[in-house]
């Protein structure tokens, strides 16, 4: 790396050290001030001539940048010019989203992000990240050592083959990882110095990817079976070696490999899968908000998840382990959960069932009281009517499936009915929440997993809080630059969820918003990164010395964008 953060021993001044001057500065986005270069820097630096003369405060450059954002006519423009910033100023571009977060975000991530993955191989621009082709298994440990800086902090890797609810984006998946990193920093102050996104590509069976002339990635088939797994073991042992201290975040695999990874490396190596983990965390927070609303206990919800993914299987375990520390039985707990699909409710009918749907599949005998029109196919509203739950979440990504009968069945046995639409990006969502509101007569409690405006109904003003996994993950990974955790656990993600829910103010719950707003949630994350370093201490997996001063430690590790002092020492 070409820089180094030191601090002056006579004024205790934090400053960044180059080795270089002129247009190298400018050219890389880490050292790069832009025309925030000071007087005395452009004289040490021999910059002079390669800035107009004016010295802009880092105000004015956020007001020219921000014009220019605006000025845009589409979302996906507004992304193409944020990754510009992106690529050439690192702290601009976050000090822009820090100051602007609720208009950013859904920019950068969620929903516009899709978007970009569809139409990165034409929209690409620079070189970020690793990409790790299948054809290039035998040099994984070299590549990975081609990363700038020696101690990764976090790695996001994705092989593209589940984005959000778009399915398989092959290499224009690279945008996930980025994304995702991007919030690492933002919500949660890791150094977006040490941040590594990779893309794992072994091909694609988007046949639009494979016939575009422009697509970057490798045109193939998917590479299946043991020699993918032997892709993923190779990649994992050159993480292990190279960056032994990292934490790796799995994201956006399909799901029986999403399932299949974590399951694999889990008690090796510290990692954890936002899409199973992250998701259930702030799912469960989102329950816990409501029903201080509700008024109602935990033991007594009952939740039908509509949709059977890796998302499904990671909200439903830590729901169960949840309602466990309640004082339920592991069986008792779990008969609180149905879970539909495709084919309708699983039940024990079907001749062959995944192992997280037998879990979960509901027995013969209940199923044989039922009211319904087909016992081996039974419809979600149908569902609802005979099991009577209290909360509804969407996992689907199928638009529409929480139409007003189903909704209007779940109002009809809730005096103030739980209904999550979760599934990204927006056009995905199961149903939208100014419906919701009105088919219940305003009753619902709505909670999204893509940002939604406030909605109305009966002249009653409603803000949709989103059920955004960045309220969790990035805390994943403050826990782990403070904390030095050795290894997540699902116990820690059950810690996170109620340090989240904890953030929620009556303001929020008075708005029906489940969720504390985006401009807040540097906090948040620095209650579930405090919340996951407590348990991580009481399981032994993080040295008891962590605790001493543990909100100001994390507090104090969070990087903020703002320019330091530029000095040149060779």
């Amino acid at each position: 790396m070409d820089f180094s953060i030191k601090v002056d021993p006579r004024s205790w001044q934090v400053y960044m050290a180059v080795p270089q001057k002129g247009r190298a500065l400018l050219i890389n986005p880490f050292t790069n001030k832009g025309t925030a270069f000071t007087a005395r820097e452009r004289d040490e630096l021999d910059l002079h001539g390669l800035l107009p003369p004016a010295v802009c405060s880092i105000e004015q450059q956020l007001e020219r940048a921000c014009e220019n954002f605006r000025a845009k006519p589409n979302n996906l423009e507004k992304f193409i010019y944020l990754t510009s910033l992106n690529d050439r100023n690192e702290t601009l571009f976050f000090r822009l989203l820090y100051e602007h977060i609720d208009e950013m975000v859904p920019i950068i991530y969620t929903p516009t992000v899709g978007e970009a993955c569809q139409r990165f191989s034409h929209i690409y621009r620079r070189a970020r990240g690793l990409y790790i082709s299948y054809e290039q298994r035998h040099n994984i440990e070299k590549i990975l050592g081609n990363f700038y800086w020696k101690n990764a902090s976090v790695i996001v890797v994705t092989d593209g083959e589940r984005i959000l609810g778009l399915g398989d984006q092959g290499a224009g998946a690279m945008a996930i990882p980025i994304g995702k990193l991007c919030l690492y920093t933002l919500c949660a102050g890791i150094s977006p110095y040490s941040t590594l996104p990779i893309m794992l590509d072994v091909g694609t069976d988007n046949e639009d990817r494979l016939k575009d002339p422009l697509y970057l990635g490798l045109r193939q088939k998917r590479v299946r079976g043991e020699e993918y797994q032997a892709f993923i073991d190779t990649f994992v042992d050159g993480v292990q070696k190279v960056f032994p201290n990292v934490l790796l975040q799995w994201e956006d695999f399909l799901k029986g490999n999403a399932i299949k990874q974590l399951k694999r490396f889990k008690e090796t190596l510290c990692t954890f899968n936002d899409d199973i983990q992250g998701t259930a965390a702030v799912v469960l927070a989102g329950i816990y908000s409501a029903l201080r609303i509700t008024g109602q206990s935990l033991r007594d919800a009952r939740v039908l998840i509509a949709g059977a993914g890796a998302a499904a299987q990671g909200i439903a375990n830590l729901i169960v382990s949840a309602l466990q520390e309640e004082g339920l039985c592991l069986i008792e707990a779990r008969k609180r959960i149905w879970t539909s699909d495709s084919k309708g409710l699983v039940t024990k009918t079907r001749s062959v069932l995944e192992e997280f749907k037998v879990t979960y599949a509901r027995d013969l005998d209940e199923i044989a009281t039922y009211e319904c029109k087909d016992r081996s196919r039974i419809s979600l509203e149908e569902t609802i009517a005979n099991s009577k739950p209290t909360v509804l979440i969407g996992l689907s990504a199928t638009p529409g499936i929480f139409g007003e009968a189903v909704v209007k069945a779940m109002a009809k046995h809730n005096e103030r009915p739980i209904i999550f639409p979760l599934s990204n990006p927006t056009s995905k969502s199961e149903c939208k929440p100014e419906d919701v509101l009105r088919w219940s007569d305003g009753r619902a409690i709505v909670a999204t997993g893509s940002p939604f405006p406030p909605a109305e109904y009966n002249r009653q003003r409603y803000r949709i809080g989103q059920c955004n996994n960045a309220f969790i993950f990035p805390g994943v990974g403050l826990s782990k630059t403070v904390g030095h955790i050795r290894l997540v656990t699902d116990s820690m993600f059950l810690a996170a969820a109620k340090a989240l829910a904890e953030m929620v103010t009556a303001s929020d719950l008075e708005q029906c918003a489940l969720y504390p707003e985006l401009r807040r949630i540097r906090g948040c994350s620095r209650a579930v990164a405090c919340a996951m370093i407590k348990r991580a201490v009481t399981e032994g997996h993080a040295d008891k010395e962590v605790l001493i001063n543990l909100e100001q430690t994390v507090k104090r590790a969070m990087w903020f964008p703002e320019y330091l002092p530029v000095r040149y020492e060779p």
